[in-house]
């Protein structure tokens, strides 16, 4: 096997670690920042506060990311980061703030709109602001990625793409930063986590380092992602599920995920389930499928590793696990149509069905869906 690592952000992680974001920011010179954030911190007074701690370097704040973010809003911010002069970002949230922030980071060096890249396939400029991103969930490990993922609503896309531009320069991995996320999602993010984990194991382009990785991310979630839900303020479970979040994130970096996020983006894209959410909601059906289907020796493996006998056993575990946080189990509650069965199947035909370790069928995505309403 032939394979190449590299991680180029920096990391650090820890209790109260965002207490060291000023200082971060004079460490590599920045003069001009804009704090990238959701509408919650700047109501709960946290944005502010962070500004006032950075003395001067924070200019200005822009809190206009929703949860599923559009291009828009990322124009928005591009054209922000322009009339500021800004020569560095801070992006402090979920996925979607730092989704966004990632790709306005390089597109503001350009006169163009971020829809010329978004499910184009146009290669995306190098050029770029420099970015530190603080994670406010355990769920995307988008801090430590190459990845944007964006929506243009008004085309009905949905598109994950990537650049070496988009890895930040730091990621401030700080526990106490999750403590105010509510249970659903903290088991929506926290669904991620595990499907970023497996994912990265069985995919085509796995490798030595990132499976090891993804075993300890996959560990620490299936222990305390339960306990994070039931008891938000339980220290060590918090602790433990952001260590899970950056693990898998430096896990999938370079493997990528595979058929459960394909599935994922038109559940998110047309009825707005979230991210994570969507994502688990076809893993046991990917998870038996890959193992029954020519892959049992690598996904049954996965869950050996992890304390079960077989695929069979991880993916009921998995599904007693959304039981008991309340995810949803299936689509009965939409009352899909026939033609909407149809739209979904061949939306879920993204390119990170290629990543499968098993040949994805269009038949066995119409029978799936179909159990599922």
């Amino acid at each position: 096997m032939n394979w190449e690592y590299r991680q180029p952000v920096r990391i650090l992680f820890g209790n109260g670690m965002i207490k060291q974001l000023p200082k971060e920011i004079i460490r590599f010179g920045g003069k001009r920042g804009l704090l990238v954030t959701s509408p919650s911190f700047v109501k709960r007074g946290m944005a502010q506060q962070i500004v006032a701690d950075a003395e001067g370097l924070l200019v200005e704040v822009f809190s206009g990311v929703s949860a599923n973010p559009d291009v828009k809003e990322c124009d928005a911010c591009a054209e922000v980061l322009r009339a500021q002069q800004c020569d560095f970002v801070v992006a402090l949230g979920g996925g979607s703030v730092m989704d966004c922030a990632k790709a306005a980071a390089t597109i503001c060096l350009t006169d163009e709109k971020i829809t010329a890249y978004v499910g184009t396939g146009k290669a995306v400029p190098q050029a770029h602001l420099p970015i530190i991103a603080a994670p406010t969930t355990a769920g995307t490990g988008s801090e430590i990625t190459s990845v944007s993922v964006l929506s243009d609503h008004e085309r009905g896309v949905k598109a994950a793409f990537s650049s070496d531009g988009f890895y930040p320069a730091l990621a401030i991995v700080d526990p106490e930063l999750t403590y105010t996320v509510p249970p659903y999602m903290t088991a929506c993010t926290g669904f991620d986590v595990i499907c970023h984990a497996i994912e990265a194991y069985w995919g085509v382009h796995h490798q030595p380092l990132c499976d090891t990785l993804a075993v300890r991310a996959l560990k620490l979630a299936l222990t305390n992602l339960e306990k994070a839900y039931h008891s938000p303020n339980d220290a060590e479970a918090r602790e433990k599920m952001a260590e899970a979040s950056v693990t898998a994130g430096l896990a999938f970096a370079l493997p990528k995920t595979s058929a459960p996020h394909a599935c994922s983006y038109p559940l998110t894209n047309f009825y707005h389930i979230p991210h994570g959410e969507a994502c688990i909601l076809t893993m046991s059906h990917f998870m038996r499928y890959n193992a029954f289907n020519g892959a049992g020796e690598r996904v049954d493996g996965l869950a050996q590793l992890v304390g079960f006998p077989n695929a069979d056993a991880l993916a009921s575990e998995l599904e007693r696990m959304r039981q008991a946080t309340g995810m949803r189990m299936d689509l009965r509650d939409l009352h899909l149509d026939g033609e909407q069965l149809e739209r979904l199947v061949q939306a879920s035909k993204h390119p990170n069905l290629l990543n499968n370790p098993v040949p994805v069928t269009e038949e066995f995505l119409r029978m799936m869906y179909r159990s599922m309403i």
